[in-house]
């Protein structure tokens, strides 16, 4: 039974926070699902993710090619509850992609990335803590305003 975690991004922008999150996942040698809601915005993150630093670099691909089963991160639009193609057991959600408590209870992580500067964004994710955790899902809230990353909330 898993858990899902809420990321308050406030200072550094999605494409920062989301490979510092990919390399502990990988660190702690889980496979990882990267879900978001637009194809184009998918692409934008591969980008991203290959034009990263030398010394962060995370083999990833994006989903609908031959070698899904072997990447350890793929990146995805799909929606929820369609089986990982690549087995992961960390599914992680940006800009609002959608997330199930029967994932919850699958994986071993979820992980819900939000801008923080976006009234939308943040009232998606306040909209995900309250139906997830009244599913019973284990949940935490991780904020960084302070400059580091901090635990503000768990249920």
């Amino acid at each position: 039974m898993g858990a899902v975690y809420f990321y308050h991004l406030t200072r550094a922008p999605l494409e920062v926070t989301l490979p510092m999150l990919l390399s502990k996942a990988r660190g702690a040698g889980w496979r990882v699902l990267v879900r978001g809601r637009d194809p184009a915005r998918i692409e934008w993150l591969d980008e991203k993710l290959w034009l990263g630093a030398d010394d962060g670099f995370l083999p990833h691909g994006v989903a609908g090619g031959a070698h899904d089963v072997d990447q350890p991160v793929l990146l995805c639009a799909d929606a929820p509850d369609v089986a990982a193609p690549n087995n992961a057991s960390c599914l992680m959600t940006v800009d609002g992609a959608p997330v199930t408590a029967a994932e919850v209870q699958r994986m071993d992580r979820v992980c819900v990335l939000f801008d923080g500067n976006d009234a939308q964004a943040l009232d998606q994710a306040r909209a995900q803590w309250k139906d997830l955790t009244a599913a019973g899902c284990a949940a935490q809230y991780w904020s960084e305003d302070s400059g580091k990353w901090e635990k503000k909330a768990e249920r």
